[in-house]
């Protein structure tokens, strides 16, 4: 198991009716603004309900973050914070919302370029560049993403996707209420089970450090959505399926899984370039990449391939080969019971367009990829053929 450092101060409220806290959660004296998407939270009542939870604070709203949150929108938000003298921002949204108010938090105490905190990647940004943040707290209303209980956000600027890292942006809390994600549209709630699938598999289909707690976690997470998948789409007012959603795809992000252990982030990389180009959804790319990356990687992942085919999937009979074909094929199988497709042609995207998936990748300094570092350009170009 590798050395590591593991730590997380976010404050989980779970359970119904829990906007209450926010009482005691948000400063009495804070200036509020609070984030959200497209207006879904305004259509449903929860604004209402959160507003009213704030009692007498200043409350200020930021709407239209986008599905894929833009610079240029989050940009906008953090002049509102700084002429109205803004202390604490409130995400109420998914993933989306919460990534752009990451980045809202960093940029608003940010005295240079705001674009320049996008080229640190996976790396934190050091505290000498930006010193401190905005406060934030979030009410969840779309499980999948995790960034609810972690640092990092991935935000759209020009033609790229670009991950945002600071130990500043723990949420202070987050309110995560299953009865809020009850309007969610069946695809949402499906995009949501393969996303944290896909953040589980990618701290966990690598290679053995025999770090047995964290892949004992890991399956633990991957066989209950495979048991809840379908049921929290097609059963969405399913409480104890929805709660088991939600808390899955909290703990697929929040460290705890990818502690010592090796990460492979390469289905996510491609992916992005792939929503970037053809707008196809950030977990829809997911499933397009994951089962081809594993097929053309199972070499580099073999022995863990084979302990998820046995212990995830129950393959107990046949070739190692065969085991892992099988395990493979599940997974694909999985995603598409869902309601997903898994293939860029079923998206409408042709093949002559792979090389340009390829090259942006170079341009985005993705040439050399995985938990290993060598998967070249050469091998992604593969990964995106072999998904056709």
């Amino acid at each position: 198991m590798f050395n590591f450092d593991f730590y997380n101060p976010t404050r989980i409220v779970f359970g119904k009716d829990r906007l209450v806290s926010l009482e005691q959660l948000v400063p009495a004296n804070a200036n509020i603004l609070i984030t959200f998407g497209g207006g879904s939270a305004k259509k449903s009542g929860l604004m209402d309900k959160v507003k009213e939870a704030l009692g007498s604070r200043k409350v200020l709203e930021f709407g239209g973050i986008e599905p894929n949150p833009r610079y240029e929108t989050l940009i906008k938000a953090a002049d509102v914070v700084r002429e109205e003298g803004i202390d604490f921002l409130l995400a109420v949204g998914g993933g989306s919302v919460i990534d752009g108010t990451k980045f809202i938090s960093l940029a608003s105490n940010y005295s240079g370029e705001p674009s320049d905190l996008l080229k640190f990647g996976f790396i934190p940004i050091p505290l000498d560049v930006v010193g401190k943040a905005i406060p934030i707290g979030t009410v969840l209303t779309l499980p999948g993403t995790g960034s609810e209980m972690n640092t990092g956000a991935v935000i759209s600027y020009e033609n790229g996707k670009y991950p945002v890292m600071s130990g500043l942006t723990f949420p202070k809390f987050s309110i995560l209420d299953p009865t809020i994600t009850y309007t969610l549209p069946k695809i949402q709630a499906a995009n949501g089970i393969i996303d944290t699938f896909v953040h589980t598999t990618e701290q966990y289909l690598t290679y053995p450090v025999n770090g047995l707690l964290q892949d004992r976690f890991a399956e633990g997470i991957l066989l209950t959505l495979i048991e809840i998948g379908l049921k929290s789409v097609d059963e969405p007012g399913n409480y104890d399926v929805r709660a088991n959603h939600v808390w899955c795809a909290t703990l697929a992000l929040n460290g705890l899984i990818g502690a010592g252990v090796p990460q492979d982030w390469a289905t996510h990389m491609i992916g992005h370039e792939l929503t970037a180009m053809f707008g196809i959804d950030h977990a829809q790319t997911l499933a397009i990449v994951l089962p081809s990356m594993l097929e053309v990687r199972r070499d580099k992942k073999r022995a863990k391939l084979l302990q998820y085919a046995d212990r995830v999937w129950n393959i107990q009979t046949g070739s190692e080969d065969e085991k892992i074909d099988l395990a493979i094929q599940k997974t694909r199988e999985f995603f598409e019971s869902l309601g997903v497709k898994t293939r860029l042609s079923e998206y409408g995207v042709s093949a002559d367009k792979i090389p340009d998936v390829v090259e942006q990748l170079k341009v985005h300094r993705m040439a050399v990829l995985s938990e290993t570092q060598d998967l070249t350009l050469n091998i992604s170009q593969k990964i995106l053929e072999n998904a056709m």
